[in-house]
């Protein structure tokens, strides 16, 4: 009977894991994720660690599994990799990042917080963080808080940012496990637990930057190119003259914004012929380009992918937080050897640096991300207070039509919260979106269309609370008031035992 119990709770702890998941974008069922993680952390009381951290598994199979099943459509369909390499590689990713949340369930139990849930919340946002920052260049995917959104909860994320939202987010579980299984407790935890999330509703009244100009006029060109045909030779100067083309007809704007490589080609090749007629254009109409494209470095082992701006202003931004396996390789020259003999084609791009000047438009300079470098809000939030709005290019089209585009859009949302600031998103394929400083996305344009989203923004002055501190010292605040609840399960919960017995 045991037995058939704990087979039970270990398919519950999987179940969970694609609950979880529909949290996320498209779906938006944000409130099954606070209930997913009850059922985890449910599963952890009275499981041995080893026991506990197989849930943790199942439970990361589940939500990796389903959630970022993408992978599998850039490697396959983008990377040249045939159905069983590109099959092996994802179910060897999802197995690798699945080991995160068993990582949690195994140090719940070891530091005896699994049975009373005590140290959980505070050991699942920890594990989350050095998922997202620390190992293989970060994998902030998937994150807890980027669910809530919709809810009071997100009135946190201009304070606390994504961690700090995301402990709240698991706070809520633990207590809510605690209130269904002991009834003498419910009165007390539910305030607690009401207080915490009425708190949040209250701060999402609350107005942390206000308009320091007026508007601005953004169009994005949305050019749809599939990404099977984007670096044929054969299409190069057919792509550029279709941005080209569809700028030529919003020069009223102040800002025309290209998505991430737009331009197939590298700076050298384009530089005479296409860039510098289009900047004098940009310039006599009074409006800025902003165009992405790969470009040289000094030596002939140095490429970037980069951002520059034509027209009234100029500069350029290069990419620094590179997606791994997809812009650089880890782990080299073993990683290199595999991938040869997969015959997967994969980039392998050179870090622009962390201390890279704003880039401007419109007047005002702005934060500039280059696809994936949107998932860390430590990195959005280093220009400011001087940044007047965000841009994010990038190109979701090596996903095709799966869950990434949806998911990379809720992301951005959170960093417009993060900052209190006005995000443009332009993309190849979708979604080109532009969001408010309170994380609503305002318009979009729809996916796999060739269009131009044009809309009008307010640049933005002013820090939040979170700007102003990043997530670094929210992370070291838990990391003290984790310690301080161990000793004090350790010195005054066990004296209390062994006075009583």
């Amino acid at each position: 009977m045991r037995l058939s119990n704990s087979i039970y709770r270990d398919f519950f702890a999987l179940i969970a894991g694609v609950l979880f998941t529909l949290a996320f974008a498209p779906f938006d069922y944000a409130y099954l994720a606070p209930i997913a993680l009850m059922v985890l952390f449910a599963s952890w009381q009275h499981a041995t660690a080893w026991r506990a951290m197989l849930r943790g598994y199942l439970f990361g199979l589940g939500s990796f599994g389903f959630g970022v099943s993408w992978v599998y459509i850039s490697v396959h369909d983008f990377g040249g990799a045939g159905m069983l390499s590109a099959g092996a590689l994802t179910a060897l990713f999802v197995a690798f990042w699945a080991l995160f949340p068993a990582l949690a369930a195994f140090l719940s139990v070891r530091t005896g917080g699994g049975k009373n849930l005590v140290m959980v919340p505070f050991i699942w946002i920890l594990v989350e963080y050095f998922r997202g920052l620390m190992l293989l260049n970060g994998f902030p995917w998937l994150l807890g808080a980027y669910s809530q959104l919709a809810t009071p909860l997100s009135g946190y994320v201009p304070v606390l940012g994504a961690y700090g939202t995301g402990f709240l987010l698991a706070l809520s579980a633990s207590v809510g496990v605690v209130i269904a299984q002991k009834p003498k407790q419910r009165l007390s935890l539910g305030v607690l637990l009401g207080l915490v999330w009425l708190t949040g509703g209250l701060l999402k009244t609350v107005a942390w930057t206000d308009a320091i100009g007026g508007p601005i006029r953004v169009s994005m060109i949305q050019g749809n190119i599939s990404q099977d045909q984007k670096w044929r030779p054969e299409n190069r100067l057919n792509t550029m003259l279709l941005y080209k083309n569809l700028s030529e007809a919003h020069w009223d704007s102040d800002v025309i914004i290209w998505p991430e490589t737009a331009i197939p080609a590298y700076l050298s090749e384009v530089k005479d012929f296409f860039l510098a007629p289009l900047s004098l254009a940009a310039q006599q109409h009074g409006t800025d380009l902003i165009v992405s494209l790969p470009v040289e470095g000094s030596t002939e082992h140095e490429i970037y992918n980069a951002v520059i701006t034509l027209g009234k202003e100029s500069g350029m931004y290069r990419k620094n937080h590179l997606l791994p396996f997809g812009e650089y390789m880890p782990w080299q020259p073993v990683s290199g050897f595999i991938l040869n003999k997969l015959k997967i084609r994969l980039g392998d791009f050179t870090p622009g640096g962390s201390r890279q000047s704003l880039l401007k438009a419109a007047g005002y300079p702005f934060i500039t991300s280059i696809c994936y470098e949107d998932a860390f809000g430590d990195a959005g939030i280093a220009g400011l207070p001087g940044a007047a709005y965000l841009v994010n290019v990038t190109n979701d089209g090596w996903f095709g039509d799966s869950l990434e585009p949806h998911q990379h859009l809720q992301i951005a949302a959170m960093r417009a919260l993060e900052t209190g600031r006005f995000l443009l998103r332009s993309t190849n394929t979708g979604v080109t979106a532009v969001i408010a400083p309170d994380g609503r996305v305002i318009r979009q344009a729809p996916l796999f269309e060739t269009t131009v989203l044009t809309e009008t923004i307010t640049p933005m002055g002013g820090m939040t609370p979170y700007a102003g501190l990043g997530d670094k010292p929210v992370i070291v605040t838990l990391v003290i008031l984790f310690f301080a609840v161990f000793a004090w399960k350790r010195l005054f919960v066990n004296n209390r035992r062994l006075c009583s017995a």
